[in-house]
């Protein structure tokens, strides 16, 4: 069973950081595309960051740019989003997906509906 488990959410203050982690069981991630999402309280899903295959990262929010970065290590299965001088604007529920594609692949889109397998979530909450 193919699965996508997000964690390191939490509670941070502003200026503060977090790295989430999104961990595959059931299938290897070195043949996958990973996006991070976010849904903030009465707004719609946004797409953030996403990593191909070869390690090729694009950022799809200028919100985040400059202040997140997405890296892969396909040896532990996972992927990363690194988050630094967050604010109340980053206040969300965190989401991984994840699409086939080939290992030299360099194609990664910011659009939900590309994406056939999403983790539970993880919620990031910033405040003081």
């Amino acid at each position: 069973q193919l699965q996508l488990v997000e964690s390191g959410g939490g509670l941070v203050q502003p200026g503060g950081s977090l790295r989430l982690s999104c961990a595959a069981s059931g299938f290897t991630l070195d043949t996958y595309v990973i996006a991070w999402f976010r849904q903030a309280p009465g707004k719609e899903r946004e797409g953030l960051l996403c990593i191909s295959t070869s390690g090729r990262s694009r950022n799809y929010a200028d919100s985040v740019k400059g202040r997140f970065t997405i890296s892969r290590d396909n040896a532990k299965n996972t992927v990363y989003l690194q988050m630094n001088s967050l604010n109340a604007e980053d206040t969300a529920v965190y989401y991984c997906a994840a699409a086939a594609r080939s290992r030299s692949s360099m194609w990664c889109g910011g659009e939900g509906y590309e994406y056939n397998y999403w983790g539970q979530g993880t919620q990031v909450t910033v405040s003081s």
